[in-house]
């Protein structure tokens, strides 16, 4: 099966692309019960293989038309004015059911027909800070504490809590999430960012409606890095060692100098009489080196990407709304509204995940 690129899936529709998928594997399936087919077995190997690379998309189709269906029949009945109320009330919330079911079928296929950005499956840091709005700021960053917590244990991934800032009423200053598995920084790549929320506070006698941020920064674990140094990056110099004092303490030329041409570290070693032992210390110290000049980059370069992730915390920066009053979710990146602020506030996000993922 080719690579569906995410632009495609934009233009061309995911449900034409799933469809067509779906017509090849049908088509397949025809091909392997003719005899003639089962005669060749160079072919019959390779429109195997196809087979079972189209299957898992294929048969979650078939799942998916089914939902398509009923959503349908589900819509018309919450429409029909003759029915008992009861009825309809019984039929909105079967809808809202079937519409979660259809969004994560629809997260799940982009998945499958998605190559994966490379660095996707790498453990993430989600770093979330209360922004302009004051107390009402700091509860709605321990909103999304909770929110993304939910998200991921329901993905199977594992939390863990790194830091943790509180406010005295509950809300929180600054916390820190550590998530770890399959997918971990994929499934929360595109939460950097400012986010909105605009509800009533508690502390709000007259029933107004405030507007208050939080700012989420997601960045990958930093790895611990691998250094290869290519012998020809190498100049290295011996030397005879010397004492305090300037005293000769062994005259043959055991010191070593290594100095790492490309970055210009330089590491000596004399301890040892032997200048093969010497020099075995001098390139492990060397590769410390150069390892921890590694890790500052990638830090550095990480920090940076905080910062252009979060801006400066105001309104005008937002990427998402949380409208509780209207129960509305609005991602400003690919203009979706959702209607179901309270279930994604339970972390189901998988409706804005695919929508973001498919963008």
């Amino acid at each position: 099966m080719s690579a569906v690129t995410k632009a495609e899936l934009k233009e061309g529709g995911l449900f034409s692309k799933w469809e067509a998928i779906a017509n090849k594997y049908d088509t397949l399936n025809d091909q392997l019960s003719d005899p003639a087919i089962l005669s060749q077995s160079t072919l019959l190997v390779a429109l195997n293989k196809e087979r079972a690379e189209l299957e898992p998309i294929a048969q979650l189709f078939g799942g998916y038309r089914r939902v398509v269906e009923e959503i349908a029949q589900a819509r018309l009945m919450t429409e029909d004015l003759q029915l008992d109320p009861d009825m309809r009330r019984l039929a909105g919330e079967e809808l809202q059911s079937l519409e979660s079911q259809r969004e994560a079928m629809e997260a799940q296929v982009i998945e499958l027909l998605c190559p994966a950005d490379e660095g996707d499956n790498k453990n993430s840091f989600i770093e979330i800070r209360a922004g302009t709005g004051g107390s009402e700021a700091a509860l709605f960053a321990g909103d999304l504490l909770r929110m993304y917590t939910k998200f991921a244990e329901a993905k199977g991934l594992r939390v863990e809590l790194m830091e943790f800032q509180e406010t005295g009423l509950g809300g929180v200053k600054e916390a820190v999430l550590l998530v770890e598995g399959k997918g971990a920084f994929g499934n929360f790549k595109y939460e950097s960012g400012v986010h909105r929320v605009q509800r009533v506070p508690t502390t709000e006698a007259n029933g107004r409606i405030h507007t208050s941020t939080a700012t989420v920064a997601v960045m990958p674990e930093v790895e611990e890095v691998e250094v290869h140094i290519d012998p020809k990056d190498l100049r290295i110099d011996t030397y005879c060692s010397s004492g305090a004092g300037g005293q000769s303490v062994n005259t043959t030329y055991s010191a070593i100098r290594i100095t790492h041409i490309p970055t210009g570290v330089v590491v000596t070693c004399q301890d040892e009489r032997s200048q093969l032992k010497n020099r075995t210390k001098a390139m492990r110290t060397l590769r410390t080196r150069i390892g921890d000049a590694e890790r500052e980059k990638q830090e550095a370069s990480i920090a940076e990407q905080r910062r252009s992730q979060v801006g400066t915390g105001e309104r005008s920066e937002k990427i998402r709304t949380y409208n509780f009053p209207q129960n509305r979710v609005t991602d400003h990146r690919i203009g979706l509204t959702l209607h179901k602020l309270d279930r994604v506030m339970e972390g189901d996000l998988d409706g804005l995940i695919a929508g973001l993922k498919a963008q």
